[in-house]
């Protein structure tokens, strides 16, 4: 027992903020969402927003067809906002929300809803993701090019270390990077030269407006948060964690001279690997989950800050709310019946864990110093994005092979049906299609009712300060003012974008090198095999056009089937994320493609793909189309019916089997087409 004394700390830490990640259809729906879930013992909120509300656009925008409300809540203006936030304490709330492209627009909008509660700014306390070099990287929900985002970026920082100081203003984000295929040393090395650029462009902004006080620097440095991935492999992804602390801390010191031993705490939230989640045999997600819980848990020194955890079903399609309570509950047993937070650090002085650390903390340094090489991680974004799309490449290959093993999807696979997939809802939530068009209704009315001169005035004011050449002034003052006068998301984003411009992101596909594995040779010859004879028939090499219709900006599992088409004999034409229909029929038309694989994650499916059909149609182009993403068995009858050719979901990881099925697809369409007028012939 008096062993027992020493070992344990005398007082229990206290449990991380426990957090699920919500938000779906409207701010009223989820409001009564969030209310429940603090009530069942969730203590911060973390906040999901719709495709339209991260990329800037308004429900009644083209490109928001199909996306209003699916994959997060949709918030238009400040009255979303205090609707979204009604009845919940602003001033005691720990508030994420996960936001990047708009992150000044949706905190603006969030300080005006406690202005209304009669809540200062100074007491709130939260969290905006706001990393935008990411969203080129990973996820694909930029709205402006590169370098005006970082001014927005390094805008908010400033505005928040001065007139919101509890606020952490960014989270330097590697966990989209774990999911895009970054190993641990990748994760680690672009988390790490992101978060650089950040730094120094934030201190630029300050060094423009004459504060240059070390004091000052170290409020900036000490309000950078991280939000980190963990996945299954819990021992290296606790080694992570570790080796980005004792980077973080050394960046701090040497690169920008932080006297302040808490500014110098490496803080992270963390919300565990999606990526590994299956759709078959679901119900393994779960133990899934508690592991990469405990890589974030175990290790006092090392442990999150704040903690939210996929649900069991997010590779099936949307969570319910019973599904989102079982990963808080999960939470709640590690927190409150475990014993993980009552002891040191449990791997203080584990050689294993030493060494793993130390070899992690090499290999990023190693990395960082080769991003280093090409300026600023901005510069280096088409370097980082190439190399996520080969680890993600690399990934795969090991699944299909069968060297990595994935319980239930390549071993193990024999199985009893689900009894958690087997209700009507087939074990998810349902988007009431409704809901857009109820969306566009009440922005519209938004617009007529409010003081119109008000926000032009507002508007015209963000307009001149974006449009500064000299960028001497913040943009984040003119933002709150359009927040108050009423102005909306797409028309903040759509005033910034006639100043800033577009921009595309790299595809990463292009630079991908080709497939060297001996394993996988073997299996592409006899691809190439099969797309040589068909060019035969064809008259030249096939083409494929994959693409990505409306805002999801996940474009992962698109880049992987276009690097394996190409290696495997096609012509590959794609061109990105966030196309309409009309755009895609027309580049299938001028690109004279045989075939069409269309990606839709967000679960605008159902709306997108027959608008593709028709637009298709309407060209006079007749190819075959197939379907990959999140989607719900019940929807493939449907999308047949609409012409798809063929469906593929997360449990069709054989990229090899898909390509031999997509190439009989253009033999057996160039057969039976004969002469047939479209895209095939051109």
């Amino acid at each position: 027992m008096s062993n027992e004394r020493t070992v344990r700390l005398p007082t229990p830490d206290r449990p991380w903020v426990m957090r699920t990640y919500a938000g779906h259809t409207t701010a009223k729906a989820s409001n009564e969402l969030y209310r429940r879930n603090l009530e069942k013992g969730q203590t911060g909120l973390s906040v999901a927003f719709d495709l339209p509300t991260q990329t800037g656009y308004d429900p009644d925008h083209e490109l928001a067809r199909g996306e209003v409300g699916k994959v997060g809540v949709s918030i238009c203006h400040a009255g979303d906002m205090a609707t979204l936030m009604e009845g919940i304490p602003l001033g005691e709330m720990n508030t994420s929300m996960t936001i990047n492209a708009t992150a000044m627009w949706l905190l603006a909008l969030y300080i005006v809803a406690a202005e209304r509660q009669g809540v200062a700014a100074e007491r709130l306390q939260g969290t905006t993701q706001n990393d935008i070099i990411k969203e080129f990287l990973a996820r694909g929900t930029y709205a402006f090019p590169p370098e005006p985002s970082m001014r927005l970026t390094a805008d908010l920082i400033a505005y928040t270390v001065e007139h919101v100081p509890k606020w952490n203003p960014i989270n330097i984000c590697s966990y989209h990077l774990q999911e895009a295929g970054a190993t641990p040393i990748q994760e680690i090395a672009f988390a790490m030269s992101n978060a650089i650029a950040v730094l120094d462009g934030v201190r630029e902004r300050l060094a423009r407006a004459g504060r240059t006080e070390q004091e000052l620097i170290d409020r900036v440095f000490g309000r950078i948060s991280f939000f980190v991935n963990a996945g299954v492999r819990f021992i290296e992804e606790h080694a992570k964690l570790r080796a980005m602390g004792q980077i973080w801390s050394e960046l701090g010191r040497e690169r920008y001279g932080v006297r302040d031993e808490r500014a110098l705490r490496f803080r992270y939230g963390v919300q565990v690997n999606s990526l590994g989640l299956t759709e078959v045999q679901p119900e393994n997600n779960i133990q899934r989950i508690v592991l990469e819980a405990l890589a974030v848990s175990l290790g006092r020194d090392a442990r999150a800050r704040a903690i939210q955890l996929p649900a069991w079903n997010e590779a099936l399609g949307l969570p319910r709310p019973w599904d989102q309570q079982w990963s808080l509950r999960i939470q709640q047993v590690l927190a409150y019946e475990t014993d993980i937070l009552e002891y040191p650090d449990i791997f203080a002085g584990s050689k294993v864990m030493e060494g793993l650390t130390e070899e992690l903390v090499a290999g990023a340094r190693a990395e960082m110093d080769r991003i280093a090489e090409q300026g600023v991680a901005v510069a280096a974004v088409p370097y980082m994005k190439a190399a996520l799309v080969e680890s993600a490449r690399a990934r795969l290959q090991r699944i299909e092979s069968g060297e990595q093993v994935v319980v239930g999807q390549n071993r193990f696979i024999e199985s009893e049906q689900s009894p958690l997939t087997a209700g009507a809802d087939g074990g998810i939530l349902h988007v009431d299609p409704a809901v857009e068009q109820e969306q566009i209704a009440a922005v519209r009315r938004w617009r007529r009712e409010r003081d119109q001169e008000a926000v032009r005035a507002a508007l015209a004011e963000l307009a001149r300060v974006a449009a500064d050449a000299d960028a001497h002034e913040s943009l984040m003052e003119p933002t709150l003012e359009a927040a108050r006068a009423g102005a909306t998301t797409g028309e903040w984003a759509m005033t910034l974008r006639e100043v800033f411009g577009s921009y595309r992101a790299p595809t990463g596909v292009a630079e991908a090198a080709a497939s060297n594995g001996a394993g996988e040779q073997a299996a592409l010859a006899e691809l190439r095999a099969r797309a040589a004879e068909l060019s035969e028939l064809l008259g030249r090499r096939p083409k494929i056009l994959v693409g990505k219709p409306g805002l999801d900006g996940h474009s992962n599992g698109a880049e992987q089937i276009a690097v394996r088409a190409r290696d495997a004999g096609f012509d590959v034409v794609y061109e990105g994320i966030r196309l309409t229909p009309a755009q895609l029929a027309d580049s299938a038309l001028q690109e004279g493609v045989h075939v069409i694989g269309l990606s839709i994650l967000s679960g605008s499916h159902r709306e997108l793909i027959p608008e593709v059909m028709s637009e298709l149609e309407r060209r006079g182009v007749k190819v075959p189309v197939v379907v990959g993403g999140i989607i719900p068995e019940r929807d493939v009858a449907a999308l047949k019916e609409a012409g798809v050719a063929a469906v593929y979901t997360p449990k069709d990881f054989d990229l090899g089997r898909i390509m031999r099925e997509v190439l009989s697809l253009v033999e057996r369409s160039a057969n039976g087409a004969n002469g047939a007028t479209g895209a095939a012939d051109s």
